[in-house]
């Protein structure tokens, strides 16, 4: 073979290795940070919207949108704190863990809301350290879900909760932000406005409720976790029969189990039927880890479209 056609050749098989190159970064996922000056407070502040892989590859493909509400352990500033969002839920997976989900997610961080104040170790010793880093190679181990001393004994269903004193310092205060949120990613991504799903674990959970009473065709699902629905917020969840799927932790002594089945029964009592109620008896108050990590919830969201 003669030295100019060895040089093609190589010429060729550079070519080739750039554009492999450029292939593959076009198909991995993205995490971007998008800013927005909260109407809460009128701060500037961020919130995730992550992008799946394949994302770049087609144009025309409409993905479904997931918003994840956190716990009180995960506030903060949206700015320097924000990362802390990364500890739990579906963007830990997906970033993190480096699992193939097919949602444009969207994670935003509620205000601390003097939280910081009451002495709760979570908020008050949490480091960042705490924040799991995303590897060059492989993923990092995940964090053991809490073991618990309490027998497993079931519990009794009460016709009695606690009222909406969790809504002072909840989800239902970043009301306009999130929907906000929602409609920006419908506009400047490809997303499918009829996939729209609500998730969220404790305080969070409480929100996915509080958000989807409020605005009930926006969402083609919720799915609240560790986190009971009050009735007064059952009419309307109930009228656009938005698919629900509640999780509770048997041994969760944060949030008993008890309180989760009056604003359930409501639901079915108004007519709902698209109503599933999954308790993990022998898991406290980090039910979620174990529901995220597992493939469950996402093909059910996945098979939820807004009529």
């Amino acid at each position: 073979m003669s030295i100019n056609k060895v040089k093609i050749l190589i010429i060729i098989s550079f070519i080739i290795f750039i554009s492999s190159c450029k292939l593959s970064k076009k198909i991995e996922e993205q995490l971007l940070r998008i800013p927005y000056i909260s109407s809460i407070d009128s701060t500037s502040r961020d919130y995730f919207v992550y992008l799946p892989k394949g994302y770049h590859e087609n144009s025309t493909k409409k993905w479904p949108v997931l918003l994840f509400l956190h716990g009180n352990g995960e506030r903060g500033n949206g700015k320097d704190e924000l990362d802390y969002v990364l500890i739990h839920g579906p963007l830990y997976e997906a970033w993190i863990q480096k699992r193939d989900l097919p949602f444009i997610i969207i994670v935003p961080q509620l205000q601390m809301f003097n939280q910081d104040k009451l002495g709760l170790n979570y908020i008050d010793n949490r480091t960042k350290d705490w924040i799991p880093k995303r590897l060059k190679n492989g993923v990092p181990k995940r964090t053991k879900i809490a073991n618990s001393s309490l027998i497993m004994q079931g519990t009794t269903a009460i016709d009695s909760i606690p009222n909406l004193s969790h809504t002072k310092y909840g989800w239902n205060k970043a009301e306009n932000d999130l929907m906000k949120m929602i409609d920006n990613t419908l506009i400047n991504f490809n997303a499918d406005e009829n996939r729209v799903y609500l998730s969220g674990i404790s305080y969070g959970g409480f929100g996915t409720w509080y958000i989807a009473s409020k605005h009930p065709k926006r969402f083609a699902a919720i799915n609240p976790i560790v986190g009971w629905g009050h009735p007064i917020l059952m009419d309307s969840i109930a009228k656009y029969k938005i698919p629900v799927w509640q999780f509770a932790g048997g041994r969760d002594q944060v949030i008993p189990v008890k309180y989760f089945y009056e604003g359930l029964n409501k639901l079915e009592k108004l007519g709902h039927k698209n109503i599933r109620f999954t308790i993990h008896e022998d898991l406290s108050h980090d039910t979620w880890k174990r529901i995220y990590e597992g493939n469950d919830i996402y093909n059910w969201l996945l098979d939820q479209k807004r009529k």
